[in-house]
C-alpha cells in the first residue's frame, strides 16, 4: 500500500515537474508570412533579426513585397505581439532586389542591410533605412575588383564605420569565373572602400563580419583555404588579414560566428564533422584552437545548422534548417531549435512541425524582454502569397523562464564622457539609474525602452545595470571602458628610469610597455596616473597601457637613451 501510495505521488510529482517546464518554454507563431496580399515572403539564409529603440523587431525577407511574387523582397517590422508591418518594398532596380542580409543597427538609430541582387551593376547592394521606411542606397557593387553579392549585413566598427563582406569579385579567380570575395568599409567620410580582396589561399565567399572586443573583425568563408572547405579569419580595419582555422572534414562554415562572454568565438558549421555528418557546433579561442562541441544526430538533433547566438543565461541557442523526426506535414523533415552550452551540453527545445515552420535558417534573436525571436523560410498557414505547396514560413517567439530580461547597450565600448545607447524596457524618467561596474551615471531617459547615459569618470570595465520601477536589469555583455594615455614625463630616459603616465580609465592596468617591449615593473596610483620603470630591452617608441577595456598608446615617442 506505501509502495503504490509512493508510485502515485512520484507520477503526481513528475507531472507537474513536466507541466512546469512545459509552461515555462513556449514556441509561439507570431505571424504566418503570406497572410496577406504584399506580405514579405521565405525570410532565409542569415535573415539577421534585430531590436530597434522602439522595442520592435525589424528584418528582412529575400521575396514577396509589391508585387507578390518571387521578386523583389521587403524590410519589415513586426511588434513583440505579432503585429507585422512592411517598412519598404524592393523595386529590384537600383534599389536592390532579394535581401536576405536581415538588418544591423548602428549607432545612428537607423538599420543597415545588404541586397543579393540589383543595384546599378545587378550584383547587389548595401542600404541604410531608418525607423519610417526611408531607404537610402549607400553603394552598389559592380562585380569586378569591388566584389558583388554580398549576403550578411555589415557591422558598426569602433570608428563608426560600417565593415561587410561581399561573396564573390575581388582580384582573385577562383577557378569558376568569379572572384574569391571582398571585405568594404563604408565610412561617414570618405565613403566606400574595399579593404581586403580574398585569394583561395585564404579562403573564398566570406560570410558574414562580427566585432570583436579587441576591435578587429572576425569571420569566415564557405570554401577556399588548404582544403578547400574554408577557414576562420580575423581581419583589423586597416585589412590585415590572418587565417586562424582552417577548416578539414567538412567543418565549413556558411554562417557568421557569435563571440561569448568567454571571449572565445562560437559557429556551426553545415555538414560536418564528427560521427554523424550532419553538422556540429565548434568552439575556437581568440588564438585558434579549434574544438568540436556536438556533432548532430540527423533524427534527434536535426542536421544543417544555420545560426547560432548567445543568451541571457550564457547558453547558446541555435536552429538546424532540416532534421528531426519525420514528419508527413513536410517535404522533409521540419528542422530543430536546440540550445547547447560553452562545455557541449546539448538539447532540443523544439521539433517544427510545418505548422509552426519549415527550414528554420535565421539565428535566434534575443530580444531585451528575454525572449527569442526569429523566423522560418518555409511552413505555416500563410498562402495569399506564391508560396504553395511549402507556404512562406512564419515568425515565432520562443519563451523561456531561465532567459532573463536584460538591457542591450551600443556601443559596448567607450571612453569617458562618449554618450551609450540603452535597449530595454520599463524606463521611467525620474525613476530610472545606471551604473557603470558600480559607477553611477545620469539616465537620459527617451522612452520606455530606449535611454541614454555618458561614461563616468571612474567607470570600470565590467556589468552595466540599469534599476527601474524597483527592477534591476544587468547587460548581456561586458562593457568596456577605452584607457585613454595624455602625457608622460620625462619624455627620454635610460633602462631603469622611473616615468610617470597620467591618462583616463587607468584602474585596471594589466601591462604597460615601452616600444612594444613589456614593463616588469609598474605601480597604478590612480585613475589618472600609472608610474613604470623603463625595462630592459626597451627601445625608442610609443608607450602602452593596456587595461580590461583594452589598450591606449601615446601620441608622442619616450626616447630610450644610453
Amino acid at each position: 500500500m506505501t509502495n503504490s501510495r509512493f508510485s502515485r505521488l512520484s507520477v503526481f510529482l513528475t507531472l507537474v515537474m513536466l507541466a512546469s517546464v512545459a509552461s515555462a518554454q513556449t514556441l509561439s507563431v507570431l505571424y504566418n508570412f503570406g497572410s496577406a496580399s504584399g506580405d514579405p515572403l521565405n525570410p532565409a539564409y542569415i535573415g539577421a533579426v534585430t531590436q530597434g529603440q522602439d522595442g520592435n523587431l525589424y528584418s528582412t525577407a529575400p521575396h514577396g513585397g509589391i508585387d507578390n511574387g518571387v521578386c523583389c523582397g521587403a524590410v519589415f517590422k513586426i511588434t513583440p505581439a505579432g503585429n507585422l508591418s512592411t517598412l519598404y518594398n524592393f523595386s529590384g532596380g537600383a534599389d536592390g532586389s532579394e535581401p536576405q542580409s536581415g538588418l544591423t543597427l548602428g549607432t545612428d538609430g537607423n538599420f543597415y542591410g545588404t541586397t543579393l541582387f540589383g543595384g546599378a551593376g545587378n550584383v547587389g547592394s548595401v542600404f541604410k533605412i531608418t525607423l519610417q521606411g526611408t531607404l537610402t542606397t549607400l553603394y552598389s557593387f559592380t562585380g569586378s575588383t569591388d566584389g558583388g553579392y554580398p549576403a550578411a549585413p555589415p557591422v558598426e566598427g569602433t570608428d563608426g564605420s560600417f565593415y561587410g563582406t561581399a561573396v564573390e569579385g575581388g582580384a582573385a579567380n577562383c577557378n569558376d569565373g568569379y572572384g574569391c570575395g571582398t571585405i568594404y568599409k563604408i565610412s561617414p567620410t570618405v565613403g566606400f572602400s574595399i579593404i581586403y580582396q580574398f585569394d583561395f589561399t585564404h579562403g573564398t565567399g566570406p560570410t558574414g563580419l562580427i566585432l570583436g572586443t579587441d576591435g578587429n573583425f572576425y569571420g569566415t568563408t564557405s570554401a577556399g583555404g588548404t582544403n578547400d572547405l574554408g577557414v576562420i579569419f580575423k581581419i583589423t580595419p586597416a585589412g590585415k588579414l590572418t587565417v586562424l582555422h582552417t577548416f578539414a572534414d567538412n567543418e565549413g562554415c556558411f554562417t557568421p560566428l557569435v563571440q561569448g562572454g568567454d571571449g572565445n568565438f562560437y559557429g556551426v558549421s553545415n555538414t560536418g564533422p564528427g560521427s554523424h555528418g550532419h553538422g556540429a557546433v565548434f568552439k575556437m579561442t581568440p588564438s585558434g584552437k579549434f574544438t568540436i562541441l556536438h556533432s548532430m544526430n540527423l533524427t534527434k538533433d536535426g542536421e544543417e545548422p544555420t545560426g547560432l547566438s548567445q543568451g541571457s543565461d550564457g547558453n547558446f541557442y541555435g536552429v538546424n534548417a532540416y532534421g528531426g523526426p519525420t514528419n508527413s506535414g513536410c517535404q522533409d523533415t521540419c528542422g530543430t531549435l536546440f540550445e547547447v552550452t560553452a562545455t557541449g551540453t546539448f538539447s532540443v527545445l523544439h521539433y517544427f512541425d510545418y505548422t509552426t515552420g519549415m527550414a528554420p535558417e535565421v539565428a535566434p534573436f534575443q530580444h531585451t524582454s528575454g525572449v527569442l525571436y526569429a523566423d522560418t523560410e518555409f511552413g505555416g498557414a500563410g498562402d495569399a502569397g506564391p508560396c504553395s505547396p511549402v507556404t512562406c514560413g512564419v515568425f515565432y517567439s520562443w519563451t523561456n523562464a531561465s532567459l532573463p530580461p536584460f538591457v542591450s547597450l551600443l556601443p559596448y565600448f567607450g571612453k569617458v564622457g562618449n554618450t551609450i545607447e540603452f535597449l530595454g524596457q520599463g524606463f521611467v524618467q525620474g525613476q530610472t539609474t545606471v551604473s557603470f561596474d558600480g559607477t553611477a551615471a545620469a539616465a537620459n531617459v527617451v522612452s520606455s525602452t530606449y535611454l541614454t547615459a555618458k561614461v563616468p569618470n571612474g567607470a570600470t570595465t565590467g556589468s552595466v545595470t540599469v534599476t527601474t520601477s524597483g527592477v534591476t536589469l544587468t547587460s548581456n555583455k561586458t562593457f568596456r571602458v577605452t584607457p585613454r594615455i595624455k602625457s608622460f614625463n620625462p619624455t627620454s630616459g635610460p633602462i631603469g628610469t622611473s616615468v610617470t603616465i597620467t591618462g583616463v580609465s587607468l584602474t585596471q592596468t594589466q601591462k604597460v610597455t615601452f616600444g612594444g617591449v613589456a614593463a616588469t615593473q609598474f605601480t597604478v596610483n590612480s585613475d589618472k596616473q600609472v608610474t613604470a620603470t623603463v625595462p630592459t630591452g626597451a627601445v625608442t617608441g610609443h608607450i602602452a597601457i593596456t587595461t580590461a577595456g583594452g589598450t591606449a598608446v601615446s601620441s608622442g615617442i619616450f626616447t630610450v637613451t644610453q
